[in-house]
């Protein structure tokens, strides 16, 4: 199944690896109030895709979160705003 979506993190946004059966983890992210669900792709080496998908989003998720902590990541309406910034 595809689809696009584009949504933005809440305040009390998080993520987690659960197990949705002993068998089957799934990394679920909790957007506050959207949560998504990624799960084991249903066909043989499907736990390998998974393995290597989560690989690549802790990768690109580590530069995003670098390019924000840096000067040039910032937004510059969002400095002095506490409410932006958190």
């Amino acid at each position: 199944m595809g689809f696009n979506a584009t949504c933005t993190p809440g305040r009390d946004a998080a993520a987690a690896m659960v197990r949705v059966t002993p068998q089957v983890p799934a990394l679920v992210i909790y957007l506050d109030p959207v949560n998504i669900a990624i799960q084991l792709p249903p066909f043989p080496g499907g736990s390998d895709v998974l393995m290597r998908f989560c690989r690549e989003l802790s990768r690109e998720a580590s530069k995003l979160a670098d390019h924000l902590g840096s000067q040039e990541g910032r937004h510059t309406l969002a400095e002095g705003d506490p409410d932006v910034r958190g």
